[in-house]
């Protein structure tokens, strides 16, 4: 038997139950792991309160991005061995698995080697974030001297996002809605900061990028302000809308897009994982820049203990952390 985490209604952090439950055998292609640490992402909240596009069938498990150490593995699983730490990728879907307790049954396919110099709290904080803002390399291509603005850059993938356009050479422009986080943003290598309900986002972007306009726009938020940020774009720019935050309708730019050449387009990390030559070529970059440090996943608030994870979630949806929120076991 286990402790492990469940939810038997939708709602807040208090439907988050502690429960025994018997882990039982990984079957094929599965391995059970010893879970170290969760990282918490916006889309688990929104699956816990029933707002997410994959609806709980209850009752359900949930997480699915952390690191452990395999204790045993199925019939089949013959890419790891037992006594390896590996991280869990955000992979699944949500329900189907779940890791947010001592033990957990996961399929082989979804883990990585952990890697090596990061602690618990870190090795579960990478993959999710790193592979979401990935984004900006693989399809905008940003380069040198490029704007690059990004939309809620106090969160994990805010954040990865302003290290992988620093380290492209492009100019990073966080945005946030107050001046709140602004100075924590600068000290965490955002070359501009811009507080969007205090100043004029489009006219702040023309002065940085010399009139010529941001070559990308990355925004967790969609709904209404996706019209601002496209007027903010220069000619060709991308529009990445990669959540639903806002949870309003997100409008299509047409006028924007069509004067300019704008590209607007969804984007969610598994469209890099789902294929293995990308997803290949991702990890090869991000691992790069853990060991050279051009990346490095910076922990908001670290929690432990199961009994730790409500209290966590409540953290996460204060919008008050600049960084990953961690639950260590």
């Amino acid at each position: 038997m286990a402790k492990v985490i469940r939810i038997h209604e939708l709602g807040g952090p208090e439907v988050l139950n502690i429960e025994e439950l018997a882990v039982g055998a990984p079957g094929a292609g599965e391995v059970r792991i010893r879970v170290e640490a969760v990282g918490l992402n916006r889309a688990e909240a929104m699956y816990r309160a029933g707002r997410y596009p994959v609806k709980p069938q209850l009752p359900s498990l949930i997480g699915y991005e952390g690191v452990g150490v395999i204790e045993e593995v199925g019939p089949g699983a013959t890419t790891y061995e037992i006594g390896q730490r590996v991280c869990v990728l955000p992979m699944i879907r949500q329900g189907e698995y779940g890791i947010w307790g001592e033990e957990a049954i996961v399929p082989e396919s979804i883990l990585l080697p952990a890697p090596t110099g990061l602690s618990s709290a870190e090795a579960a904080s990478i993959w999710m974030q790193y592979m979401t803002a990935f984004a900006l390399i693989e399809v905008a291509n940003i380069g040198i001297g490029d704007g690059v603005l990004i939309r809620a850059a106090s969160s994990s993938v805010g954040i990865a996002a302003i290290q992988l356009a620093n380290w492209a050479g492009s100019i990073s422009i966080a945005c946030t809605r107050t001046s709140e986080k602004a100075q924590a943003l600068r000290d965490l290598g955002a070359a501009h900061v811009i507080a969007t309900e205090e100043e004029d986002l489009v006219a702040r972007t023309m002065a940085i990028t010399g009139g010529k306009g941001a070559r990308a726009a990355f925004d967790p938020v969609g709904g209404p302000y996706v019209e601002t940020l496209a007027t903010a774009l220069g000619e060709r720019g991308i529009l990445f809308v990669y959540g639903g935050l806002s949870e309003q309708e997100t409008p299509y730019p047409h006028w924007q897009c069509a004067f300019k050449g704008l590209s607007m387009r969804g984007w969610v990390a598994s469209e890099i994982w789902n294929h293995p030559h990308r997803f290949k070529a991702a990890q090869e970059k991000i691992l790069t820049g853990l060991e050279t440090g051009h990346l490095r996943p910076v922990i908001a608030r670290q929690f432990h203990g199961l009994d730790q994870l409500a209290e966590a979630n409540a953290y996460l949806e204060s919008n008050q952390q600049i960084g990953k929120v961690v639950v260590t076991f």
